[in-house]
């Protein structure tokens, strides 16, 4: 019969945090195993003595080399890891039940999971949890770790400094532990990330040796490895609370709204947009909306920085991408006559993009984007770049076609462009994409219809290199021919 592997979480490193069960199984274990470098020293140990008792069997794990040793750290690692489960398995195979010591918890940044990693398919074995040195040095701060909605997040100081600052800077509370010889490129990102004011160094927690002082004022070459960075609950700078953010939600479809957009929207106290595009938006409790009909631009903006002047996060909507015939530039306008409100724009997917990509690829090389609305700008001025652009033999996306007030633009459009392209010259129709409606419709510049496009329309005009393969689908090539 086999002997039982223990993972044994040990605290942070006072003896009295170890658990009853923790010390229970210690003392009864037929063998104790702990990690130690080549100095022969071992927290864990030291945290466990007073639990050992007489002709227990001591299986020390000597690290063979550190990461400035060696060029093949990785390697060497896992041989020793190898080597040192084949002397567990020894004792397992010969009926000893072995303890295999870990400081703090066995699964966090523990060494002993590398020894479950090896050994848990072959033999029985039981993981008992430990009190983590992130628990511990909020406990001796005496300050709340993470509270109410806030995001912990746990980070190793050997990542990148860029990456570390940038974790950094999205989160609202952190622990950065593996500090020592990191803790130069910690304290970099911290700074980088605007953090570096609310961390605190904690040493050696809960133990006899502990310290903690601000982050800032520690000297590095003082730092060991058994160090923590803590940015605790409401450690984040506090964000002007008024501002506008000008966020796109896409043609339609939910699929097509991002992750960022989503999560805007979600905490926003008040949004703001035209009545058709902010029902899209699912209702939030607490959450107060102001809709408007779609001829009020300039003014929807105003108020939107007017409730952001009060204090609010308004989420001003827009269909597609906001900086494309949209929200983005009448609220940038406005708020530039009184800068004093913080705008962002979040991108959408527009409706350029998604008519082409149910199409195939007609926006595959260069192609311009032209609305043909003429109600911010005069009918001559459209006529003047469309007339260009067919010249230019670009794709040309033409946003805004018809409405019911605007019923001539679409035929002064054709004619125009068959003064340059061929009666031939594909087009995409796609109309309400992304929306119950959605119709995609293919056919010639000849043959385009005015009488059948509206508001709900995109139109994708080809160039001279534009292809509609027998099956539909209608691309334009990367390669423009070069005679």
């Amino acid at each position: 019969m086999t002997g039982k592997l223990y993972g044994v979480g040990l605290g942070p490193g006072d003896p009295e945090l170890v658990t009853v069960k923790a010390a229970r199984l210690i003392s009864e274990a037929d063998v104790v195993a702990f990690h130690s470098a080549r100095h022969g020293k071992s927290v864990a140990k030291t945290i466990a003595a007073p639990y050992f008792r007489d002709g227990q069997i001591m299986e020390q794990l000597v690290y063979p080399v550190t990461t400035e040793d060696t060029d093949d750290y990785q390697g060497e690692i896992d041989a020793f890891y190898e080597e040192a489960a084949g002397k567990l398995a020894a004792h397992l195979d010969a009926g000893r039940d072995v303890v295999v010591l870990a400081a703090g918890d066995p699964f966090f940044y523990g060494s002993y999971m590398h020894m479950h990693k090896r050994l848990a398919d072959r033999y029985e074995w039981e993981v008992v949890p430990g009190v983590t040195s992130v628990s511990g040095a909020s406990a001796v701060l005496g300050t709340p770790l993470v509270e109410r909605d806030e995001v912990l997040t746990i980070l190793p100081g050997t990542l990148p400094p860029a990456e570390l600052a940038a974790r950094l800077a999205d989160t609202d509370c952190a622990a950065i532990l593996k500090l020592g010889r990191t803790f130069g490129n910690v304290r970099e990102a911290l700074k980088t990330a605007g953090r570096l004011d609310g961390a605190w160094y904690v040493e050696r927690a809960t133990t006899g040796r502990q310290k903690m002082s601000p982050l800032a004022d520690v000297d590095p070459s003082t730092v060991p490895y058994f160090s923590i960075a803590v940015l605790p609950s409401q450690s984040r700078p506090a964000k002007p609370k008024g501002e506008v953010v000008v966020v796109g939600l896409g043609p339609g479809d939910r699929a097509w709204l991002t992750p960022e957009a989503r999560q805007e929207l979600e905490a926003a106290d008040e949004l703001v947009g035209y009545s058709t595009y902010l029902n899209r938006v699912p209702e939030r409790p607490g959450q107060k909306r102001h809709s408007s009909h779609n001829q009020v631009e300039s003014e929807r903006a105003a108020f939107a920085l007017d409730l952001a002047r009060k204090g609010a996060r308004v989420a001003v909507v827009s269909s597609g991408d906001p900086g494309v015939f949209a929200m983005a530039t009448a609220v940038l306008e406005v708020a530039a006559e009184t800068p004093d409100v913080p705008v962002r724009v979040i991108p959408g997917v527009t409706a350029a993009n998604a008519v082409a990509a149910k199409a195939g690829a007609p926006l595959g090389h260069d192609y311009a984007v032209i609305s043909l609305s003429d109600r911010l700008k005069p009918w001559d001025v459209i006529a003047e770049r469309l007339e260009a652009t067919a010249k230019a033999d670009l794709v040309i996306a033409i946003y805004n076609p018809a409405s019911k007030a605007r019923t001539h633009q679409v035929a002064d459009m054709r004619d125009l462009l068959l003064k340059h392209r061929g009666q031939d010259t594909p087009i995409v129709v796609g109309r309400d994409v992304g929306g119950p409606e959605e119709e995609i419709r293919v056919l010639t510049l000849g043959a385009l219809d005015p009488e059948t496009i509206d508001m709900r329309c995109l139109l994708i005009i080809g160039s001279s290199q534009t292809i509609v393969t027998p099956q539909g689908v209608v691309f334009t090539p990367r390669r423009y021919p070069t005679s």
